[in-house]
């Protein structure tokens, strides 16, 4: 962790202020929290902090603020917020590399592509819908012992190497600007299957995000997975797939893993063309 330099003036309180939500659909509040200032702390911790303390900077009474998380070191992904405008993963936001760029205080806001829960939670049913779509999986018809598997050349694993390592954690769909926001109300006596597929149809409609074409270029070229290369490369052709994407380049950029997302694009922009035309020409 970095901290602060030694011999740096260190601040007493650490003001952060939280964009609230009591529920879905309701209004949002702003909440300003102080709370001692801790070296090597990160966001969750502040917080865990804050929770334990129950009030706000004005001394009233205030409910802990809900947040998202599993394994606290960058791994499951559900941690996901925006803090100081930036998305990122709060379990490795170091709160002393924070205040060097603002001294003044921490804002954290709830990712703004996702409908809210409470606070910093949001639902992402549609990430993971779109990785659905993409079927992002490798296939297995049985579990009997079929001898080795094909084998991958060194070239091929380092490829997929750097893919594999997507956690879902939506940095990517948040700063894309063809990722747009789907929050849609219940009907009056609209049942649960009812209002599931209707989202889902939403869903299916829309941009299925950069994630979900790396996933399928991950897939595309592993020796099982492949298998299911044209069903990929057909989802990525349909409405909200590769030819949605704008090539902003936000994804590559703010992407905690570094994963080469622009790279997983430009194959599958390459790939669907290919699978188009030899489509074509099959008929």
């Amino acid at each position: 962790m970095i901290a602060l330099d030694e011999h740096a003036k260190r601040p007493e309180f650490i003001n952060v202020r939280v964009k609230r939500q009591d529920g879905p659909g309701k209004e949002p509040y702003w909440q300003l929290f102080k709370i001692d200032y801790e070296p090597e702390l990160n966001v969750i911790t502040v917080l865990q902090r804050i929770a334990a303390l129950g009030k706000d900077s004005d001394g009233k009474k205030a409910l802990p603020v809900c947040w998202d998380c599993g394994c606290l070191e960058e791994v499951c992904g559900a941690c996901t917020m925006v803090i100081n405008g930036r998305v990122r993963q709060s379990c490795s936001a170091l709160v002393d590399r924070l205040l060097q760029d603002n001294p003044d205080e921490l804002v954290l806001e709830p990712m703004s592509k996702f409908p809210v829960i409470r606070d910093l939670m949001v639902d992402r049913s549609r990430l993971f819908r779109g990785l659905k779509r993409v079927k992002a999986w490798v296939p297995v018809d049985s579990y009997y012992d079929m001898g080795a598997g094909e084998r991958q050349l060194r070239e091929m694993q380092e490829r997929n190497y750097p893919l594999s390592q997507c956690m879902s954690c939506g940095c990517c769909l948040d700063a894309c600007p063809q990722y747009n926001k789907i929050e849609l109300e219940r009907k009056p006596g609209e049942s649960d299957e009812d209002f599931e597929a209707r989202k889902n149809e939403a869903y299916d409609k829309a941009f299925v995000g950069p994630h979900a074409i790396s996933q399928a270029m991950l897939f595309n070229n592993h020796p099982t997975g492949k298998a299911l290369a044209g069903e990929r490369l057909d989802a990525l052709i349909e409405p909200g797939g590769i030819q949605a994407c704008g090539n902003a380049q936000n994804c590559v950029a703010v992407c905690p893993k570094e994963i080469p997302l622009t790279t997983s694009i430009a194959r599958a922009g390459r790939a669907t063309t290919l699978h188009t035309i030899r489509k074509w020409f099959e008929k």
